[in-house]
């Protein structure tokens, strides 16, 4: 999978840009995880298109699978992209419950990642007033 590192106000982020590649599985997320941190990456940012879509579907696990490898290690994810389409409402209620945590948020752009993950800095404008 392909990343930049990308340093903003000193914290090194990873930014995927892998068209067509997804994360099926938390070894997947592991691998992420672990060339970003080699890098000095502290926290990731992922298009939800590089997700596979038993992501998305609950009851299969993945989510929890990789999410937990995520906060087990510490590294902050944020999942860029539209989240209105899916029709589960388990789903929407653990976006919603995500993005009430400091470790991993869905967002809709860039600029909204940046304010989720990094609230203490100048993207705090890019938080929704419901999270301050």
């Amino acid at each position: 999978m392909n990343f930049t590192i990308q340093e903003i106000n000193e914290h090194k982020i990873a930014v995927v840009d892998s068209p067509g590649l997804k994360i099926n599985n938390e070894q997947e997320a592991l691998d992420l995880m672990a060339n970003a941190g080699y890098l000095g990456a502290r926290a990731i940012i992922l298009p939800a298109e590089n997700l596979s879509s038993e992501f998305f579907d609950l009851k299969t696990g993945v989510a929890g699978d990789i999410l937990q490898k995520f906060s087990n290690y510490r590294m902050k994810l944020a999942i860029i992209g539209s989240f209105q389409g899916y029709q589960s409402r388990s789903l929407a209620a653990f976006i919603r419950e995500s993005n009430r945590g400091n470790l991993v948020f869905f967002v809709p752009d860039m600029d909204t990642a940046l304010g989720y993950l990094f609230p203490n800095d100048k993207f705090k404008n890019s938080i929704p007033e419901e999270r301050l």
